[in-house]
Order: C-alpha cells, then sequence, then structure tokens
C-alpha cells in the first residue's frame, strides 16, 4: 500500500476508534477525553496492532497540540482572573509551586526520580488540573457562580496561563548540570524577548492583518489566516527553543484581544477537536495495558498519593486567603486531579530525555485514572461534607476561619429584609428594595461583587448563608422576611431550613433552580417559590396572549392561576414528576430518616396540618409510605395511619423533637 494510502487508513482507523471509545465513554458518564485513551490503546502496539506508523501520526498529533494551547490563549479571561485576583493570582500561583517543591520534592527524596530536572518537571505535570473536567462538572451541577466554583476556575485559569511558561522553561532542565542555570536564564529572556516582540505585534500588527482577511468577506480565507498565524508563530518559538506549543499557546492570546476573536476561535474549534482527538489517542497509542496492570499497585498508590496530595495543598492554600475549610475542602477535592494538559508536558519530558518509559508510562496512567475518578469525586464531595456536619466538633473545625464579618452596625439589625445570594437575582432583589427604602441585610461568600454594597453602605455578612453562625448573626427572628436566591441548589435547602430551625414564622420566598425542587421548597417551609424560566415563561405569553387581543383582565388571570397553582399547570406529568429518583436528587444534602408511625402515637389519625410537624419540631416529612404505595411531598390533608414509614429531613436536633413528639403517650 502507498505510503499516502497508509496515513489515510491509520487516521480513519484512530479517529474512528477514538470516536467510538468517546461515545461510549460519554454513555458512561465519563470524560470523552478517557475514551479516546482508551481508542489509542486498543489500536496500539499493544492493542491490535492496527496503528505502527507513529512518526505521522505523532507530526499530526503536534499540530493537534498546537490548536489545543492557540483555543486555550483565545479564550483566556483577564477579566475573571482580575475579579478575583487575590486567590488567583496569589492562590494559584502559590498551588503550582508547593504542587512542584511537594511533589516533586517527595519523589527525588523516595529515590522514583534520581535527578531534580526529573523531579521539577514531574512536579509540574502534578501541578496542573483539568479544565474541560472541572468546567463540565460544574455546569451538570449548576454550581459555576458559587464561591467555590469560582474559586477553582480562576485558579484552573492560572494554570491553563502557568502552562506557556513551563513550555517555555522547563526544556531547559535537560541541559548538563554545569550550564543548567545558563541555560535556564537563556530560555527565559528568549520567551521574555519573545512575549515582548509578541505584545507589540498584538497591538499593532496582528489586529490590522485579521481585519484585512475578515474585510474580504471569505470564511475560507478567514480561517486559513488565522491557521497560518497560529502554525507560524509557532514555527517561530520552535526555532526559537521554545517549542511550538509556547508560539501556539501565545498567539492565542495576541488573537483574544482582536475584536474577531470569538468568530475566530468558532472557526478554530473543529479542527482544534480534530486534531487534538489524534493528539490524544496518540498518547493512547503508547500506553501499555500489560504494564499497567504488571503496575497496578504502584499505580494505585501514585493515584492516591496525587489525589489526596494535591487536595491537602489546595485546601491549606484556599484557607490561607481566608475561606472556610469547608469552602477550602470543596475546592481541593475538586482540582486534585491531573490535567490533559500534563499529557503535553510528559510528552515534552519523554521527548527530551527526562522520562525515561517506566516514569512516562505510570505518568500517563496516574493521569488518565484521576481523570476518570474526578466526576464521581465532585458529586460525592457535598455529600461527604453534609455528613460530616452532623459531628459537632468537625462542624465547629469546618466554619474555622469564616466566622461572619458583618458590615454595619448590629444594633440597628430590626424589622429588615434578608437578602441571600449576591448574583444577577440578588442585585435585582436589592436593588428593588433600597430604592423602596427597605432595610436590608446581604449575605454572600464572593467577596468580589461587595464592593457596590460598601459604596452604598448597605449591611452585609460576608460568610456561607447555609452556616448556623452566618444566620444567627443576620438576626432572623427581627428579620421581616427573607429572599435565598443561591446558584447552588443544595445551599439552598440547607439556608432554608436552617433558617426556618432559627425563626419559624420568617416569611421566605426562594429562587428554585428546576422544577423537580419547586415541591420540595415548599414542604421545607418557603412561603413562595419562584422559578426563574417559568417566570421569563409566563412573562412572554402574557405579552403574547395581549398581542394577539385577549383583555389584560383575562391574560391577569391566567397568569395569576399558573401562580396561585405553584406552576403544576406547566410542570411535566405528575407520574414522572414524582420519580423516586427525583426526590432522593432534591434533599441531597439534608439529614434525613425512616421513621415507622407506632398505633400509640399521639399523631395516628391527625391530619399533617393538625400535626404541624415543621412548626413543633423543625422536621419535614418529605415522603409516607403506606401499605407498599409511596407518597411523595404529602399534603396537608393526608391523615397519618398507624404503621405508616415516614421519611422526615432536618437537622439533628430536629430528629430529637420529632422522635419525642412520635413518642409521646
Amino acid at each position: 500500500m502507498a505510503a499516502e494510502l497508509t496515513l489515510i487508513v491509520e487516521m480513519v482507523t484512530v479517529l474512528g476508534t477514538a470516536a467510538a471509545g468517546g461515545y461510549l465513554a460519554n454513555r458512561l458518564g465519563q470524560p470523552v477525553l478517557l475514551g479516546y485513551l482508551l481508542g489509542g490503546m486498543l489500536i496500539g502496539p499493544t492493542g491490535f496492532r492496527l496503528v505502527t506508523l507513529e512518526g505521522d501520526i505523532q507530526v499530526l498529533s503536534e499540530i493537534g497540540v498546537a490548536l489545543l494551547l492557540f483555543a486555550l490563549g483565545v479564550e483566556f479571561s483577564l477579566k475573571d482572573l482580575l475579579r478575583m485576583r487575590a486567590i488567583a493570582l496569589g492562590g494559584g500561583s502559590l498551588q503550582i509551586i508547593l504542587t512542584i517543591l511537594l511533589g516533586g520534592g517527595l519523589a527525588y527524596l523516595t529515590g522514583w526520580v534520581t535527578t531534580i530536572p526529573k523531579a521539577t518537571f514531574l512536579g509540574a505535570v502534578l501541578s496542573l488540573s483539568s479544565t474541560a473536567v472541572v468546567l463540565k462538572s460544574l455546569i451538570e451541577r449548576n454550581e459555576t457562580q458559587t464561591n467555590h466554583g469560582q474559586i477553582m476556575l480562576t485558579i484552573l485559569i492560572v494554570q491553563d496561563l502557568a502552562v506557556g511558561l513551563m513550555l517555555a522553561i522547563l526544556p531547559a532542565l535537560t541541559q548538563p548540570t554545569d550550564v543548567i542555570g545558563s541555560a535556564l536564564l537563556s530560555a527565559l529572556l528568549r520567551a521574555l524577548l519573545f512575549l515582548g516582540g509578541a505584545i507589540l505585534m498584538g497591538k499593532w500588527v496582528i489586529p490590522f492583518l485579521v481585519q484585512l482577511i475578515a474585510h474580504t468577506g471569505s470564511q475560507e480565507l478567514f480561517l486559513l489566516g488565522i491557521l497560518v498565524l497560529c502554525l507560524g508563530i509557532a514555527l517561530i518559538t520552535s526555532a526559537l527553543g521554545l517549542g511550538i506549543e509556547m508560539g501556539a499557546f501565545v498567539a492565542g492570546l495576541m488573537i483574544s484581544n482582536v475584536e474577531y476573536a470569538d468568530h475566530a476561535l468558532d472557526r478554530m474549534l473543529p479542527m482544534r477537536d480534530v486534531f487534538a482527538t489524534l493528539f490524544f489517542a496518540s498518547i493512547g497509542l503508547l500506553i501499555d495495558p500489560t504494564f499497567l496492570l504488571a503496575n497496578l499497585w504502584t499505580l494505585i498508590g501514585l493515584v492516591a498519593v496525587a489525589m489526596l496530595g494535591k487536595a491537602m495543598i489546595a485546601t491549606a492554600v484556599v484557607s490561607l486567603f481566608g475561606y472556610s475549610l469547608k469552602t477550602a475542602l470543596t475546592v481541593g477535592l475538586g482540582i486534585n486531579q491531573i490535567g490533559e494538559f500534563s499529557f503535553v508536558l510528559a510528552g515534552v519530558a519523554q521527548n527530551q530525555g527526562l522520562f525515561p518509559p517506566r516514569l512516562y508510562g505510570l505518568t500517563v496512567g496516574t493521569t488518565a485514572a484521576t481523570l476518570l475518578l474526578t466526576p464521581f469525586l465532585l458529586r460525592a464531595t457535598p455529600l461527604l461534607l453534609t455528613g460530616l456536619e452532623q459531628i459537632p466538633w468537625v462542624n465547629r473545625l469546618l466554619q474555622l476561619n469564616h466566622s461572619p464579618k458583618l458590615f454595619g452596625r448590629e444594633e440597628e439589625l430590626s424589622g429588615h429584609v434578608v437578602v441571600v445570594g449576591y448574583g444577577r437575582v440578588g442585585q435585582t432583589l436589592v436593588r428593588m428594595l433600597y430604592f423602596q427604602g427597605y432595610p436590608i441585610l446581604v449575605i454572600d461568600n464572593n467577596e468580589a461583587v461587595l464592593q457596590s454594597l460598601r459604596e452604598r453602605a448597605i449591611p452585609y455578612l460576608f460568610g456561607d448563608a447555609s452556616s448556623t453562625l452566618v444566620l444567627e448573626k443576620a438576626k432572623l427572628p427581627q428579620a421581616k422576611a427573607m429572599a435565598i436566591a443561591l446558584p447552588d441548589p443544595m445551599a439552598t435547602r440547607l439556608t432554608l431550613n436552617r433558617a426556618l430551625s432559627l425563626a419559624p414564622d420568617l416569611d421566605i420566598t426562594v429562587r428554585a433552580h428546576g422544577n423537580e425542587e419547586i415541591d420540595t421548597l415548599y414542604q421545607l417551609g418557603a412561603q413562595e417559590v419562584v422559578q426563574p424560566e417559568f417566570e421569563a415563561s409566563l412573562e412572554m405569553g402574557a405579552h403574547m396572549l395581549l398581542k394577539l387581543g385577549d383583555s389584560t383582565f383575562e391574560v391577569q388571570q391566567v397568569v395569576n392561576r399558573y401562580r396561585t397553582g405553584r406552576y403544576r399547570d406547566i410542570l411535566p406529568e405528575r407520574a414522572e414528576y414524582w420519580g423516586a429518583a427525583d426526590l432522593e436528587s432534591v434533599i441531597e444534602g439534608l439529614q434525613r430518616h425512616w421513621y415507622r408511625l407506632p398505633a400509640n402515637s399521639p399523631l395516628v389519625g391527625l391530619s399533617l396540618a393538625q400535626a404541624n410537624i415543621r412548626r413543633l419540631t423543625g422536621a419535614t416529612i418529605m415522603a409516607i409510605e403506606r401499605r407498599k404505595q409511596l407518597y411523595r411531598y404529602p399534603t396537608g390533608e393526608m391523615t397519618l395511619e398507624a404503621g405508616d414509614r415516614l421519611l422526615v429531613v432536618g437537622n439533628p436536633e430536629d430528629h430529637a423533637a420529632f422522635t419525642r413528639r412520635l413518642e409521646a403517650p
């Protein structure tokens, strides 16, 4: 077969297997990246040997790396970095440095690597986390705007920015010991000179060239011009000894300041995805499953040490910047994997002769395993922290460094409205209340958004609203009302539950994040639950009905019917809506327990409204099981019978009070 056809056959084989592996990984709820790696392993020299021409595939994968880093540079957000610059620049940089020192130092002291350059490179590989996997998991859990989500993303931005610097500096570590200092200095000077030239070109030359190409109106020319720019600058840095990766990343940064940046990224993404797939699959070609099985216990140990050590470092760094231990643990357990750009660094280390085959194989295997475990760990973290909060001394420890800081005089807090969460919804609420003259207290734990409150002298508490300490400081019994507009569904439920335990009669309005939360929040005691998407649909529907000729009175009746029915008419069918899986997901994070209703209980024969469980005990009955029939979210008219099994949620004090009420003679 001709060499050209062999390359085409191998490309189709690699891409086809990667697509199949990615599809399988996606269906199993895992990052598609793992499917690419497994696909490469399957067809590589240690698998079915369908691909043996590593040289050509390697060249194409280098293009994938360049496009991957180019896109990273274009997507780089200086605005996001500066908004939380203290934890981003200070915390992110400290996390990288500590991981390199401790990770590389431990490897060197234990004899796992034999030289300091190898230890430094290995530490750099360990210091990077996966932006793609973490961001996907945060989006799926609606946590991108939470405090821990914002901290994770800003630290990840700093890590991504550090990739370019590492790729420029670290290869100098391959030089002989007697000249390594001068080699590092030379690499740093070359990088600085190149960056200086890039800044000048990015300000004067690149915008002109991109605008010139864009004015042709040809999408093909625009794509071609951007591609030539990316790979051309990458070749320049390669010639300077800085590697093509550094050049591609800087090219992306240069484009990011041009008004056509979004369009350039949009045109490049399909090419990036194809060639990046080749890159990750080519890594899979080099992974030997037999080798990994033979070193299974070593691999398990490395994964445990890497994830535990990195979690401890990230947790300590975030705590150092004044955040609660709970927030710090969430961040630490969220970014303790080894990221996809670590594959790039490991590949550079192998090409430079720093990583022998065994070290490279274990590094790649450890990275893949941590990526595989990350989604599970992110899902388990809230449950783990909720369980720990039930232990009194651990709960006190979790609130360490997070005692609420009140802006304003405490003695003036009376008859006020508490607004929890100062995001987009919270800011609108505060603005309305402020201009109507109502006293306000805002609770938020994101320092970056509180400056406007200081300027208007609006009292606020800096802290986690789901913390009992913070809620006590807010003087809820003296408050007129409360609005919870948090971006985190679990924090919303915990805040509502704990606020009512302190002030049972408080009028609380809550923002729901999804259909399945509406009845849960009402059941937990909210006076009003608002679902923004449904409110938007009601406003759009009202506008359309008015335009179609309905009277204002008729339209108001329709909208009010939907609202007073708790959106029931526009919710999914009841049979689907009351699914057990939904019940489990919406009470996630709340302490729950099943109780059997004895025949001699005073509750037997009472309706839920008459029993008034939530008011008298603080606990909430979320479901009743009777004669193998499960009634979820029971209404106040439902009568309790002997033998009923009751699913109750609440804190330990609520459960103790409910037990006394259940068993009272």
